[in-house]
């Protein structure tokens, strides 16, 4: 209230009293302290978690796991937004470095959806999972420096076969 009687007994340009107005207003409605992050960072995880886990218990009906995984592990995976911000997240999962596995993990969450929810086949949503999770691993190791390119050696060197 504070805020609008400074506004209203402000004296100068209308346009940059406005402006200045809703810069604070909007300042205060979106900023959370630190510890407000923590904790969301960590409901918004332990609430992924828990959906994965429960999709684990429901595993013989592919379409509900691929549901409670799915939304499980786009919870996870957003939750550290809440500690850097949706803009520095979505800034890091489009960086020129991780955009493919980003573009990747996204397609197949998508795919998954589609296929759990339009589709209903269950061998097409399994299929879908599995390539989900993999991309979501490809995906994790683009923040480990070096970690994709050990991965790739160590695959080729272990499925590498000469006859």
């Amino acid at each position: 209230m504070w805020k609008m009687k400074e506004y209203v007994m402000s004296g100068g340009d209308e346009e940059d009293r406005a402006e200045s107005f809703l810069d604070e207003e909007s300042e205060g409605l979106c900023s959370l302290s630190y510890t407000q992050r923590i904790y969301a960072f960590a409901a918004c995880l332990l609430s992924g978690l828990v959906l994965m886990f429960l999709s684990l218990i429901v595993f013989a009906k592919p379409i509900k796991f691929a549901l409670l995984f799915t939304f499980g592990n786009v919870l996870a995976v957003g939750s550290t937004a809440f500690l850097m911000g949706p803009e520095q997240q979505l800034r890091m999962m489009f960086d020129s470095v991780r955009v493919y596995a980003t573009a990747i993990y996204i397609g197949f969450v998508v795919l998954a959806l589609i296929c759990a929810l339009w589709i209903q086949s269950k061998i097409l949503t399994i299929l879908a999972i599995i390539c989900e999770i993999c991309a979501l691993i490809w995906y994790c190791l683009s923040y480990i420096p070096f970690a994709r390119r050990i991965v790739s050696d160590l695959m080729v060197r272990f499925c590498d076969t000469e006859l």
